[in-house]
């Protein structure tokens, strides 16, 4: 029975990062994504202190560490010291208990070469075993979902209470590297967040644009509201991979009407861009800020000198 390659296929119903890469490349890329969302979202989320579950998970880990190679430190020097006093009762009873003395020190040699051994075995299997545990659970908070294109990948977020947005996330990992110019990946090119997917058509696409219209641009009624929440332009950054069926037009137009009127589409300065991904049959939407300024999401043009 043949086996299937690649992981479960990209869907309707998930949000998380839209990654673009080196062809061939896609499963070296997937781990690598997985590795450099982990990471900023750690630093995200320790920066905010919206997870303290995360953060006594880590303290937990660290404080049976200590506790343990603490107590192999104390059992060494414990061992030091037992061993200066049979010297010291050496030294005083030499010529009365001599061979008894030697005796006792075969006998104490290989208890204690055993006791070591044993400690040092039990430390290793419980720090894999937290390791192991902490890596299951980055796995399912982040895994690879297939997208069946060459150089594309999608890594999806499962979100729990409190987390942040994939959009928070790619918003704090591009804010720093444009800081730092530090090189944080191999494989990775463009990393788009994504809130939402539904299926290739316009009643779809537009049914699936109405949580983020609430949340981007809400509309604005009457002069006293205009002055509350400022009109903002914006831009559909669209592009469609394995998909011929569809008309580029028809796509633009039906996210930009989904806008209510009052937001204005600027092409050469938008204060947010859409971002509409068509892949196969699914369609990936987002938001994303200072796209420009940052490089358009790419992490190879942001850090290159």
């Amino acid at each position: 029975k043949p086996v299937k390659k690649g992981g479960y296929p990209l869907r309707p119903g998930v949000e998380g990062f839209f990654i673009t890469c080196e062809g061939g490349r896609e499963r070296q890329a997937s781990n690598e994504a997985i590795d450099v969302i982990e990471s900023f979202y750690e630093e995200l989320v320790e920066a905010s202190d919206s997870d303290p579950k995360l953060e006594a998970e880590r303290k937990t880990l660290n404080k049976v560490t200590k506790f343990q190679y603490s107590s192999d430190d104390d059992d060494s020097d414990g061992d030091c010291e037992i061993g200066s006093d049979e010297q010291s009762k050496k030294k005083s009873n030499l010529q009365v208990q001599g061979a008894e003395v030697k005796n006792g020190d075969d006998i104490e040699r290989p208890a204690k070469k055993q006791c070591v051994v044993s400690e040092y075995k039990s430390v290793d299997e419980k720090i894999d075993a937290e390791l192991a545990e902490l890596g299951d659970k980055s796995k399912r908070r982040f895994t690879k979902l297939d997208s069946g294109c060459n150089g594309v990948i999608f890594i999806r977020m499962s979100k729990k209470e409190g987390d942040p947005e994939p959009k928070d996330i790619v918003q704090h990992m591009f804010t720093s590297l444009a800081s730092t110019r530090k090189h944080v990946s191999r494989f990775l090119l463009r990393v788009l967040p994504i809130e939402v997917t539904c299926y290739t058509s316009e009643e779809e696409i537009k049914r699936a644009m109405k949580p983020l219209i609430d949340k981007y641009f809400p509309p604005v009624v009457g002069e006293e509201a205009a002055e509350q929440k400022a009109p903002c332009k914006f831009a559909v950054l669209y592009d469609a991979r394995a998909n011929t069926g569809i008309e580029r037009t028809k796509i633009i137009d039906a996210v930009a009407k989904s806008v209510p009127g009052v937001h204005k589409v600027d092409l050469a300065n938008p204060d947010l861009h859409i971002v509409v991904q068509i892949v196969k049959t699914v369609c990936l939407i987002g938001v994303v800020e200072r796209y420009k300024e940052l490089g358009k999401y790419n992490i190879r043009q942001l850090t290159s000198p």
